[in-house]
C-alpha cells in the first residue's frame, strides 16, 4: 500500500508536473492507494466551492481512507518525535509525524513531496517512494 500524502495531491490538482505526480498518474490503477483521515482533511478543507468540494470528496474516496487516532498512535507519534528531536531535527508539523508513524506502524509507503519526512526516511526507516 502507498500512502499519498496531500503535498502530492495538492500538485496533482493543480496540474503541477513533477516525479511525484507523474508517478502518481501512472500508477494509479496499477498500485493501492490510499489516504489517512488526516490528508483527506488536509486537502477538503481548502476547498471553497460545495461543488468542487462535493467532486474531490467523491474522487477521494475511491481510495482506502485510514482512520489514525487513538492512544497508541499518540505515544507512538510522540515518540518518533522524541527520537528525531534527539537527531537534531525536530518535525515542523505534528501532522506529518503522525502520517510518518501511521506508515511506519503499518508498514506503508509513503509518496510525498515534503522535506519534512526526509528524517523519518533517513533515522526511522520510512519507506519513501523515490520516483
Amino acid at each position: 500500500m502507498v500512502i499519498v500524502d496531500t503535498s502530492v495531491w495538492f500538485d496533482y490538482f493543480a496540474g503541477e508536473s513533477n516525479a511525484e505526480t507523474g508517478w502518481l498518474d501512472v500508477e494509479m490503477g496499477k498500485q493501492r492507494l490510499g489516504v489517512t483521515d488526516l490528508i483527506l482533511c488536509e486537502i477538503l478543507q481548502g476547498i471553497r466551492s460545495d461543488r468542487e468540494f462535493r467532486v474531490l470528496k467523491g474522487a477521494m474516496l475511491k481510495y482506502e481512507v485510514f482512520a489514525t487516532g487513538g492512544r497508541e498512535m499518540t505515544i507512538a507519534s510522540s515518540e518518533n518525535y522524541r527520537l528525531l528531536r534527539k537527531q537534531g531535527f525536530a518535525p515542523r508539523k505534528t501532522i506529518d509525524c503522525w502520517i510518518a508513524t501511521f506508515c511506519l506502524r503499518e508498514g506503508h509507503a509513503l509518496l510525498h513531496r515534503d522535506r519534512d519526512f526526509e528524517p523519518f526516511e533517513k533515522y526511522l526507516a520510512l519507506r519513501v517512494i523515490h520516483p
